[in-house]
């Protein structure tokens, strides 16, 4: 089983909370220490808790079980995109509908609506549309696109979701919980992780940092998916594939990360300040002190 080492996550940025202002007091026991008013996550408990949830989704993928990655956020959603295509998982990365856990059977039918626009746009000549109306379909197929695109797929519900930001993503969270979804997410200093079942305190900000983890999970995926019988014919187009992923999913050149990345407009009130340089040189005096 495919792990993350300490020296990765310090080299991602896993560490890095929030300024110690806008902490969840839920996460003391996860928090190591304070510098320069930002909280410093304990990435002996971050290890402990992503074993947990790695052995979690390991024996659920070996029994032919469906995780949804769910990261509408900026920075999450288009890692959230390429590791779903490549585990071939559902995902949701634009923007959570209300109400696509507890009232499936109704996105079921939007999703119906989809494929059958789909095959009104591809038989323009049978339909006889105008140019007109052959735009005004394109339109209509993109909307839907935009919101059931990684979910187009999916039959039944999922037996899990991995959600990377508790707050942004609270309400896929409390419909996960009405129906018994597992949930595993990465919780932050300033966090909650109620509802949460396998919880693993890391920074959900950075985009090294959610890389890691998605990257890590992504190949115990693949790795713990039942082999399927496969002919001589298909095997040359699966080894290929097989191929591929490995390549994807190679150890990430992750760049260290000195903290999380600022915002372009109007700074919000939890925002981290940027530590700068300065991060090797706190990790050598912590070394020092203990």
């Amino acid at each position: 089983m495919n792990g993350v080492s300490i020296k990765e996550m310090i080299d991602a940025g896993v560490h890095f909370g929030h300024r110690s202002k806008y902490w969840n007091p839920k996460m003391e026991p996860y928090i190591y220490t304070t510098h320069k008013k930002l909280h410093i996550l304990n990435l002996e408990k971050s290890v402990e808790h992503f074993n947990l949830a790695s052995k979690f989704i390991q024996n659920l993928v070996t029994n032919n079980g469906k995780i949804m990655f769910i990261g509408t956020k900026r920075a999450a959603c288009e890692i959230v995109k390429k590791y779903s295509n490549l585990t071939e998982m559902p995902y949701v990365n634009n923007r959570w509908l209300g109400g696509l856990l507890t009232n499936f059977n109704t996105v079921k039918q939007s999703i119906a609506k989809l494929d059958d626009l789909r095959n009104k746009y591809k038989n323009q000549s049978i339909y006889n549309l105008s140019k007109k109306q052959a735009i005004d379909l394109r339109r209509k197929i993109e909307r839907l696109e935009k919101n059931l695109l990684g979910v187009q797929h999916l039959t039944k519900l999922p037996d899990a979701i991995f959600v990377i930001d508790t707050r942004y993503e609270r309400i896929a969270i409390q419909e996960a919980n009405k129906l018994n979804i597992p949930v595993i997410a990465l919780v932050d200093s300033n966090n909650s992780f109620d509802g949460v079942d396998y919880m693993i305190p890391a920074n959900d900000d950075a985009m090294s940092s959610i890389d890691l983890f998605m990257n890590s999970i992504s190949k115990i995926i693949l790795e713990s998916k039942p082999k399927k019988a496969v002919s001589n014919s298909s095997s040359d187009k699966g080894e290929k594939k097989s191929i591929k992923a490995k390549k994807i999913l190679k150890a990430p050149e992750v760049k260290k990360v000195a903290s999380k990345s600022k915002p372009t407009s109007k700074k919000p009130k939890d925002d981290k300040e940027n530590l700068g340089d300065k991060r090797d040189e706190w990790f050598e005096d912590t070394c020092q002190a203990t």
